[in-house]
């Protein structure tokens, strides 16, 4: 265990050192990249940008407080981090995580078997 936390360790102080903009805080956004000083994921910019968004529409619209800078430097992230990122997309994306499927599957799960 002590391994474990010692990686996850350097590997947050290797975020800070790589990239101005971006940061993992305990407990914010489960621990997952975020844009420094908000709790903007990484994975929340990269997957509007996967479905069609620029970054002019995520600085004007998604995300106003966001700067072009901090867009770019979470696609500068998402290329080093490819894998991690796509999975946290990949698990937003899916219709178990909204709120619906997740009712329904909650309802489901506390019906009788037959």
């Amino acid at each position: 265990m002590e391994q474990i936390t010692r990686n996850q360790a350097e590997a947050d102080s290797a975020v800070s050192r790589d990239y101005a903009y971006i940061t993992r805080q305990p407990g914010i956004r489960g621990g997952n990249p975020i844009v420094a000083g908000t709790r903007v994921g990484v994975h929340d910019v990269v997957g509007l940008l996967q479905n069609g968004e620029t970054v002019d529409s995520i600085v004007s619209l998604s995300f106003p407080n966001l700067t072009r800078a901090q867009v770019y430097e979470c696609l500068a992230y998402y290329e080093d981090h490819r894998g991690e990122i796509d999975l946290l997309v990949a698990r937003q994306m899916h219709p178990f995580w909204t709120g619906q499927a997740r009712k329904e599957f909650a309802t489901i799960s506390t019906l009788p078997s037959a």
